[in-house]
C-alpha cells in the first residue's frame, strides 16, 4: 500500500504505541483519524499532525456504537488500527467485576465491533487493511495479567478467524504480538512483583524500543505483512501458537469460507 494520502484510523491514539503510530503515519503523508477518551491530549495531537480527533470512551458500551459511520462522515478509512487497550495488572482475585468487564469490552469486544462496522465499507470501496494490536501475553500468560492475556488471546484468535472468513477478498490483516515496550501501560506490568523479578533477570533483553515497534507496524501496512512480532527471541513461541491456525487454513483451502 502506498501510505501517502491514505486515511488511517488509530484507536488509543493519545499515548504510547497509538501516539507513536499517529506521528509515524503522519510523517509518511497519511491523513490520520485519531480516537481516544482524553479530549485535550487528542486535540493537541490531531492539531499538531494535521489530523482529526474523535473523542470516545471505547470501554463503554456506547463508545464503539456508530463510531465508524461518524468518522467516515469526514472521509473513508483505508486502514483501521485497533490499538486501544487496558491491562489492570493484579492478582486475578483482586480485579473487580467492573475492571474485568472493562478489559473485555475495550480489548476484544470493541475491536470486533469496529471490524464488523468497517469491513462492509472497505469491501464496497474495493479493499482495506486492518491491524490488530495483540500481545505476547496471549501466548505465555504471565502472572497478574490473567484477564488481559485472555482478551489478547481472543483478539489473536479472532484475527485468525477473520482472515479465514475473508479469504479471497481484498482485506489485508496484520496481527501484532509484542512483549515489553516502554509505555505507561507496560510500566504497570513491569512494576508488578512477579513480573518485576523476571524483568530484572532479563536485564532489558525483553524490551523492544517503541520506535522499532512503530516502524515495523508501518512497514507491515506498506508491504501487507500478516504478522509483527517482538522481541525476536520470543518469535518462535508465537509461531508455535500460530501453527494450528495456518494448518486450518490449509485444511479448508478448497472450501468456500462463506456458506
Amino acid at each position: 500500500m502506498e501510505i501517502a494520502g491514505k486515511r488511517i484510523l488509530i484507536t488509543g491514539a493519545s499515548r504510547g504505541i497509538g501516539r507513536g503510530l499517529a506521528e509515524a503515519f503522519a510523517r509518511e503523508g497519511a491523513r490520520v483519524a485519531l480516537v481516544a477518551r482524553s479530549e485535550a491530549a487528542l486535540k493537541e495531537l490531531a492539531d499538531r499532525l494535521g489530523g482529526v480527533g474523535y473523542c470516545a470512551d471505547l470501554s463503554e458500551p456506547a463508545g464503539a456504537e456508530g463510531l465508524i459511520e461518524r468518522i467516515e462522515a469526514d472521509g473513508p478509512i483505508d486502514v483501521l488500527i485497533n490499538n486501544a487497550g487496558v491491562s489492570y495488572v493484579k492478582y486475578m482475585l483482586d480485579n473487580t467485576p467492573e475492571e474485568i468487564e472493562r478489559l473485555f469490552r475495550l480489548n476484544i469486544l470493541t475491536p470486533v465491533l469496529l471490524c464488523r462496522q468497517i469491513i462492509p465499507r472497505m469491501l464496497e470501496r474495493g479493499g482495506g487493511h486492518i491491524v490488530n494490536i495483540s500481545s505476547l501475553a496471549a501466548v505465555i500468560a504471565p502472572p497478574g495479567l490473567v484477564y488481559y492475556a485472555a482478551t489478547k488471546a481472543a483478539l489473536s484468535q479472532y484475527t485468525a478467524g477473520m482472515r479465514m472468513d475473508l479469504r479471497g477478498l481484498p482485506i489485508v490483516t496484520t496481527l501484532v504480538q509484542i512483549g515489553s515496550v516502554p509505555t505507561e501501560l507496560d510500566d504497570m506490568s513491569r512494576n508488578y512483583g512477579p513480573i518485576r523479578e523476571m524483568t530484572q533477570r532479563a536485564k532489558g533483553s525483553d524490551v523492544t524500543p517503541l520506535p522499532v515497534v512503530v516502524e515495523a507496524i508501518v512497514d507491515a501496512v506498506r508491504h501487507n505483512k500478516r504478522h509483527v512480532r517482538f522481541p525476536r527471541a520470543m518469535t518462535p513461541l508465537s509461531m508455535l501458537v500460530e501453527a494450528p491456525r495456518r494448518l486450518s487454513e490449509w485444511m479448508f483451502r478448497s472450501v468456500s469460507p462463506r456458506g
